[in-house]
């Protein structure tokens, strides 16, 4: 990426976190200029003179551990200011002669920042403000090096924030480049300005600088892009055509039978307002026979990228083109490739469409053009209006590639193939906490993907029930989605049963085996999601909720196995990075909670409480 001399430059030190590049993300929206890094790659030698001030990201491993990334430790004693985050703060203190331990007592989520002393970045905090914060984390220091004090705490975390002024070095327990770090963008700002280097990045400067790396990647040669009609994907084609010429660039969408309802012909029409015009390939039975019987997230994964590959493939031989002649060109943003574990030290949380490994083979021979590949949504978002793109294609909602695919598990054909009947151990606390806010609980016989310290995780969800809808107090709620994934490993999701009223006060919890993705289980999910959109747009909730996904899970009454139930999960996000269930008003979620009901003829409703981390977005 074309920028600013590295010396006006922030590097970060990309430990595998799943954060590593929002860090440089959330500098660059700040006016840094940054430059990502493997810490095996740079020495203080390299680093000194070149940079002007240096982060250390966070990561997967445990500093513990044998094989666990490190850098060089001389970087430490260079005249500069540093800023560790997570793992990267951890590392910091190990190598200057503190320790880390792993701790009794996890954190992923929200959490109460207690300031002990504004200095450093802290320097202009009000140490009377307890600014919440987001943590993602099972180890922690619990012993500081020579010469660094505390600065902030939390109530489980004594060493949140720590500081070094004779060495200019931070270190951050939680992450300040979430959007849910409530002063987060302050501390960043504060070690920009130690730096030096405020003013040094713009958008505007990267759009013009893709748009000629663009023309040097293609060497006029053409682009074949697989459009969905999603804010990625759309504003990856008008940046394109931005770059080349009309006859260069050719736009598909593939309907696979796994978009919203009337999906294709809306997206269509919007884009041919936009002055984009789509040719649309039906390929929904192609996709319907390759993933019968289809159980497992990350399979369905690789078989719909694959597929993307081949459909792509038989769409330039239909139209006579030429595939030397055609680059693949994605609408890839940054969060997909470090899901899927793209860089050196990341590990995989779940495989995205767009990197299975007939995509990876193309990006080798370098014949996938992502122009979007340094971006997160939000940057995506403002591209697009800088583009000229109109609102309603802007500020859609994100939307899977996969499609409906990933929003509707799957069961094999008995019950012994899904996760094991015997439920996780709920401790004394945890139980007490449950009761004590006059709730039950049920483990679901049903597993998603999640988040958990910079790692994957694939674990049961707990529902919380007993309590009519009008009982509903967020806080608590919230408070309970936190403390349950935290103190429970085999659990990463927290939901609230909506329908007990409808129920009798009963929760159907049983698992429906032999249901898989098929046209009639996708056509009741295309009908709950149309349920909700509409209400969204009709109450004016939508443009409040950065995404609403509505999943179908096999869960139900076995005695009537054509009612299964769906799961709500609207969330506030700005990146994908992170995200915080939405909270919507009591009596708004009734209304929807009787519609699904009544029109859907559902077993449950469920809310998802959970944050990201310990949940992603997606369940799959």
């Amino acid at each position: 990426m074309v920028g600013p001399s590295p010396d006006a430059a922030i590097a970060v030190l990309d430990f595998g976190g799943q954060y590593a590049h929002l860090i440089a993300s959330r500098l660059r929206r700040l006016g840094a200029y940054t430059e990502i890094l493997h810490p095996e790659d740079v020495s203080s030698s390299t680093i000194n003179g070149h940079f002007a001030g240096l982060v250390y990201s966070g990561g997967p491993s445990s500093v513990y551990d044998a094989d666990a990334p490190r850098c060089d430790p001389a970087i430490l004693e260079l005249d500069l200011p540093i800023l560790g985050i997570c793992y990267g703060h951890q590392l910091i203190m190990q190598q200057l002669g503190g320790h880390v331990h792993h701790s009794s007592t996890r954190e992923y989520g929200p959490a109460r920042l207690v300031l002990q002393e504004a200095a450093g970045i802290f320097g202009n905090e009000n140490p009377a403000e307890q600014a919440v914060v987001w943590m993602s984390h099972g180890d922690e220091v619990d012993r500081l090096p020579p010469d660094f004090a505390v600065l902030a705490s939390t109530s489980d975390c004594r060493y949140a924030a720590v500081h070094s002024s004779s060495r200019s070095i931070t270190g951050l327990q939680f992450h300040p480049e979430v959007r849910h770090s409530e002063r987060g963008d302050a501390y960043l700002r504060n070690f920009i300005e130690a730096c030096g280097v405020a003013g040094s990045w713009n958008l505007a400067e990267f759009m013009a600088a893709e748009v000629e790396f663009i023309r040097e990647q293609i060497q006029g040669n053409k682009v074949f892009l697989l459009c969905s009609g999603g804010v990625d994907s759309t504003v990856a084609f008008a940046l394109l055509a931005k770059a080349l010429p009309a006859d260069h660039l050719r736009g598909l969408l593939i309907d696979t039978g796994f978009m919203r309802q009337a999906e294709a012909s809306a997206v269509c029409a919007a884009l041919s307002a936009a002055g984009i015009e789509l040719s649309v390939m039906n390929a929904g039975e192609r996709y319907f026979a390759a993933l019968q019987n289809v159980v497992d997230p990350e399979q369905k994964r690789a078989i719909i990228g694959q597929l993307f590959v081949d459909v792509q493939a038989d769409a330039l031989k239909d139209m006579g083109l030429n595939p030397a002649e055609w680059f693949l060109g994605q609408g890839t943003i940054y969060p997909d490739t470090i899901e899927s574990g793209a860089t050196r030290h990341s590990t995989k949380i779940k495989t995205h469409h767009n990197r299975v490994p007939a995509i990876e083979a193309l990006i080798a021979q370098g014949r996938v053009i992502e122009p979007l590949r340094q971006l997160y949504k939000d940057e995506v978002r403002d591209l697009g209006r800088l583009l000229g793109l109109p609102p309603e294609l802007v500020d859609r909602h994100p939307f899977p590639g996969p499609g409906l695919a990933v929003r509707c598990l799957c069961t094999a054909a008995v019950a012994e193939t899904q996760p094991a009947k015997e439920p996780p151990v709920i401790d004394d606390r945890t139980q007490a906490a449950i009761a004590g806010f006059g709730y039950e609980s049920s483990v679901l016989p049903i597993r998603s993907v999640g988040v958990q310290g910079d790692s994957r995780s694939y674990a049961q969800a707990m529902a919380l029930l007993g309590r009519s809808l009008t009982d509903l107090d967020w806080d608590q709620v919230l408070d309970l989605a936190r403390l349950i994934p935290n103190q429970i490993p085999a659990i990463n999701r927290v939901v609230l049963h909506l329908n007990p009223a409808q129920n009798d006060g009963r929760l159907h919890d049983e698992l429906l085996p032999g249901l898989d993705l098929n046209p009639a289980r996708i056509a009741l999910l295309q009908k709950a999601d149309r349920i909700v959109h509409d209400f969204q747009v009709s109450h004016g909730l939508y443009s409040l909720i950065w995404q609403f996904p509505v999943v179908l899970v096999p869960v139900g009454d076995p005695h009537e196995p054509q009612r299964e139930s769906v799961i709500l999960r609207p969330v506030s996000s700005s990146d994908a990075m992170t995200a915080s269930p939405f909270q919507m008003d009591k009596s708004l979620l009734q209304q929807l909670t009787d519609q699904l009901m009544r029109e859907c003829r559902l077993a449950n409703v469920f809310y998802d409480l959970t944050s990201k981390p310990p949940g992603t977005i997606e369940w799959e």
